[in-house]
């Protein structure tokens, strides 16, 4: 398993970065991205950290880290400005918060996220066509999502992802031990997804070539 979107204690997640990335050696993951919530008022304390543990932790524990940063609620204006001052910061992966189905997300933040150079749309809820294409024509990923609540359009984005050949990316948006994958737990989110096994490792293909363009 690759796992691009995950949290810390340094945002809404439970474990300390280290237990966190040998949590999820132990599940038997290759590689996982910290991308604690952030915006304008925490990346700066944020990033460096995450930087500082990828470095260090990954290399004991024998799996890849990359430091990343979720952007969460930037106002829709200035979301290419703060993803261009996260890579300044060290983020290897800046994912977007999406518009998720679950939550009040300012609309136009998916479009946005697309165009600002950003990785990873994160549960992006009911995505419209159109963006899905845009998606598409700027290699970004669109997120698929084992999170409850937010995983609830998994299937809308598929679909849309399959018909206009945009990228997808399983993600579990990991805050607890217990949101972390099991190969059964694979299996139950590619079924709500509609997708299969076969798209399952087209999504681990597309992750890892993420990776080695970053690393």
């Amino acid at each position: 398993m690759i796992d691009l979107h995950s949290h810390t204690l340094f945002s809404d997640g439970v474990l300390l970065p280290s237990e966190l990335i040998y949590r999820a050696k132990a599940k038997g993951y290759s590689a996982i991205a910290l991308t604690d919530h952030g915006d304008i008022s925490t990346i700066d304390f944020i990033i460096p950290r995450i930087v500082k543990v990828s470095r260090v932790t990954g290399k004991y524990y024998g799996i890849k880290v990359i430091p990343g940063i979720e952007l969460t609620y930037v106002p829709v204006k200035l979301i290419k400005s703060v993803v261009k001052k996260a890579r300044r910061l060290g983020a290897k992966i800046v994912v977007i918060h999406g518009q998720s189905p679950v939550e009040p997300v300012p609309p136009g933040t998916n479009k946005a996220g697309i165009l600002s150079g950003a990785d990873i749309i994160a549960h992006p809820g009911y995505i419209s066509a159109d963006d899905v294409k845009l998606a598409k024509a700027r290699n970004v990923l669109l997120e698929i999502t084992s999170r409850n609540g937010h995983n609830k359009t998994n299937r809308h984005v598929a679909k849309l992802a399959k018909k206009y050949n945009a990228s997808l990316v399983l993600n579990t948006d990991t805050h607890t031990p217990e949101d972390l994958l099991t190969e059964e737990k694979i299996k139950k989110i590619l079924k709500m997804s509609g997708l299969k096994k076969s798209d399952f490792e087209i999504m681990q293909n597309t992750a890892n070539k993420l990776i080695s363009k970053i690393l």
